[in-house]
């Protein structure tokens, strides 16, 4: 009989007072004991709606059962014919409206912990599995991938169990996309995606990295050397900014650049070759989870750190868990607030921010209700730095170099139901068709992609 308790087994964490001065991950893990107990609350239901809920289709109930009963290797296998990344998914999907949200114990009390359960099985088989051969029968064909994230990992891992020689054409010099560059230690270790690549890698995925797509090479060059396929997964990197005065200004980064110095760069450590300037204090602009990460890094640079969004926490698209994590960690939320200019000293050093109040009207198109300004309440914050987190649209690189591959008006590449462009054999998902979501749902496209390249190239047999 299933453990009625109404909440989650607790996951231990870093103390606030200690993580918000180190990039140690904050949340620590389950214990053996821990999973099994929790694993335990699970009842096992026959229309399995938390299957529904995963983008990936992980068969939820099944490796949960195999988690209470102590088979954590058994819980990995299952989870793995479905999610190259499972390690990742534990640490970063937004569960609570996914699977969890889909969780019939979430009705009456707390959904069953399934991205906690998820992460102890992949941390419990890099730690204590052994590894295995793999034996995969070639079928001759070979698909290259553009972008090493996590459509074009999950796509590149899916076509590979299926016979597939894949090569991936990575930007960087490490791979991972988005999982290295844009998600902090602290909620991503890069050990652990490193080890999901190196998974990839040992399944006979190939990784070619600084190669930028659309200057070292065109999608037309890729095909001519014998790929019969190819999927763009290159994801959405060309920040958005405000177009307020002062944007140009010393002190002023997207969200983008700073992650990437931060994570990839290692900018938090004093010897390396991409120094952030010192910071005091600093404004971050958005609501989303880049604005939560960007803030979080800011603070553990020793700086006091404002949020600055312009409607109400209700409407915070971030989530929860990391907004709560951000208020723990002593970050100042300014909401119903919204910036009109950076103020510079004579060198075009940023020396303040001018903000005005908002309040909510009605609601837009899309049902939130549309922020206005309230006359008069002009006031100025008082920062040496601006970090602007308000999205990102696709890097206009390959369709530059790729004409013949159709865009929409934000930039965004146009696919037709089976994924393809509308370039022949020529295939898309992820951040660089739909713009920037999560990583679950990039992973989603990755394998409905690989799927649909199966298909397509089956046909010519």
């Amino acid at each position: 009989m299933a453990d009625m308790n109404p909440k989650k087994t607790p996951m231990p964490e870093q103390a606030p007072d200690r993580r918000n001065k180190n990039f140690d991950e904050v949340a620590l893990g389950y214990t053996s004991e821990m999973a099994t107990k929790e694993a335990g609350r699970c009842l096992n239901c026959k229309n399995r709606p938390c299957v529904g809920g995963c983008p990936v289709n992980v068969p939820i109930p099944d490796f949960i059962a195999r988690v209470a009963e102590g088979d954590f290797e058994g819980a990995y296998n299952l989870i793995s014919t479905t999610n190259s990344l499972p390690a990742v998914c534990g640490r970063v999907c937004p569960q609570e409206i996914q699977c969890e949200g889909k969780c019939i114990r979430g009705i009456k009390g707390e959904s069953v912990g399934i991205g906690r359960l998820e992460r102890f099985v992949a941390d419990y088989h890099r730690e204590h599995g052994k590894a295995t051969p793999v034996n995969i029968n070639r079928n001759g064909k070979k698909v290259a991938i553009i972008g090493a994230g996590p459509a074009g990992l999950t796509c590149a891992g899916d076509l590979a169990r299926k016979g597939y020689s894949v090569t991936i054409f990575e930007a960087f010099h490490t791979a991972g996309g988005v999982l290295v560059y844009g998600i902090p230690e602290f909620r991503l270790p890069k050990s652990v995606v490193a080890a999901e690549v190196n998974r990839l890698k040992e399944s006979g995925v190939t990784v070619m990295t600084d190669m930028v797509i659309g200057k070292v090479l065109t999608v037309d060059e890729i095909i001519a050397m014998g790929f019969e396929a190819v999927f763009i997964g290159s994801g959405a990197g060309l920040p958005m900014f405000m177009g307020i005065d002062g944007e140009d200004s010393l002190g002023v980064y997207s969200a983008n650049e700073f992650l990437t110095r931060i994570n990839l760069m290692k900018a938090y450590i004093e010897d390396y070759d991409t120094p952030i300037k010192p910071m005091k204090k600093v404004a971050v602009i958005g609501g989303g989870n880049v604005a939560m990460d960007a803030a979080r890094c800011a603070k553990r640079l020793g700086a006091d750190v404002y949020i600055i969004y312009r409607r109400s926490e209700v409407e915070m698209p971030a989530r929860k868990e990391e907004v709560n994590h951000a208020k723990e960690e002593g970050i100042d939320f300014k909401f119903l607030t919204n910036p009109t200019r950076i103020i510079t000293d004579e060198n075009y050093k940023v020396t303040g921010i001018e903000c005005i109040s908002m309040q909510l009207g009605e609601p837009d198109a899309d049902g939130r209700r549309r922020p206005e300004k309230i006359p008069g309440s002009e006031h100025i914050l008082e920062v040496d730095s601006v970090i602007m987190a308000l999205g990102t649209r696709p890097n206009p690189l390959i369709k530059k170099s790729s004409p013949d591959i159709s865009v929409n008006a934000r930039g965004c590449i146009v696919v037709g139901e089976d994924m393809q462009t509308s370039k022949e054999n020529v295939y898309a998902g992820g951040d660089s068709v739909s713009g920037a979501a999560t990583v679950i749902s990039a992973m989603g496209a990755g394998k409905r992609a690989a799927a649909a390249i199966d298909k397509k190239l089956n046909e010519k047999l």
